[in-house]
């Protein structure tokens, strides 16, 4: 049940930040929840295997390489939802950072109400 309550929240952060950032669209709140279920599969499968190939850079950068695989991993959200777009690498990397923050006040919130 916490899952699924965290992929609505994750949803809803995705509409807030398609209709703050102008380089980030989604048709709609149908789109979003498809779009978190596949930031969430891509963030269970892809990520980790991208972790582990960039290891060296990633320590050479002291971890900031992680936010270049976040925004990589919005990209590849873009390219198999077809009700979500965005427009750069660098928009990517701010909605990445944008939605990080906000899931985190969110998810908060979530477990503030125990």
């Amino acid at each position: 049940m916490k899952f699924i309550l965290r992929l609505l929240l994750t949803a809803v952060a995705v509409v807030i930040l398609a209709y703050v950032l102008p380089g980030v669209a989604v048709d709609g709140f149908i789109s979003a929840i498809i779009v978190a279920v596949v930031l969430a599969l891509l963030r269970f499968i892809v990520k980790p295997i991208l972790v582990i190939l960039t290891l060296p850079v990633t320590i050479l950068t002291l971890g900031l390489f992680l936010l270049i695989i976040n925004a990589l991993i919005i990209l590849m959200a873009d390219y198999f939802v077809a009700g979500f777009a965005v427009s750069s690498i660098w928009w990517a990397l701010l909605f990445s950072l944008l939605l990080s923050f906000l899931q985190s006040i969110l998810f908060s919130m979530l477990d503030a109400e125990k």
